[in-house]
């Protein structure tokens, strides 16, 4: 598929950017394999310029947008849920300084959504031990960040919920990093929900 124009390579974004949001929504897929997905099935094995992806902003205001025209009803209900779980989660966790960050903070998190927080400890080792002190079962993941930094990610499930914590140096909340991703605390977090309280067509 040859783009010629601007215009083409607009629309080509807008269609990934709306096929994507589509499996986020519906299956739970995550932005970068939605994306990747969404690019494959309308282009098929043609390379991908960068420039015709969408970002994930417009990623996200497609999901808002499908959100309000297919679970308007019900999306709105279960994002209420799963931050109220969240403040649960922060303040049993208050000691490592959680911040929220994902589908939960920005307001589109759907049926398939998790809970995600960034947690901030001196040694990541003791939030596991924590954990294992309350009879915790999770398991453990590695990725690395963009530093090329390893990154340990503990998962479970909270009152059937999946829950995946981010660990992190203490040093990165002091010295900023990370602050590339949107975030919030549990006070915060307090203040959106009585935002969109005060105005529920605010998401």
């Amino acid at each position: 598929m040859m783009i010629h124009t601007p215009n083409e390579a607009e629309s080509l974004r807008a269609e990934i950017a709306a096929l994507a949001a589509r499996m986020i929504a519906e299956d739970g897929a995550d932005y970068a394999s939605a994306k990747r997905k969404a690019a494959k099935q309308l282009l098929g094995n043609h390379k991908v310029k960068g420039d015709v992806l969408p970002d994930n902003a417009q990623i996200e205001q497609e999901v808002r947008e499908y959100n309000e025209l297919f679970f308007g009803d019900t999306q709105p209900q279960r994002l209420l849920h799963l931050r109220q779980l969240t403040l649960e989660l922060m303040e049993e966790l208050a000691r490592y300084n959680p911040y929220v960050v994902g589908a939960v903070l920005n307001g589109t998190a759907g049926n398939h959504s998790d809970i995600h927080l960034h947690l901030f400890a001196d040694n990541t080792k003791e939030v596991a031990i924590y954990l294992l002190n309350k009879d915790v079962q999770f398991e453990v993941s590695e990725n690395f960040n963009n530093r090329n930094e390893s990154i340990e990610t503990l998962s479970f499930m909270y009152k059937n919920e999946g829950v995946h914590l981010i660990l992190r140096d203490q040093d990165d909340i002091r010295s900023g990093h990370g602050k590339a991703t949107e975030r919030a605390n549990a006070s915060g977090l307090r203040a959106i929900m009585a935002e969109d309280q005060a105005d529920p067509d605010t998401k």
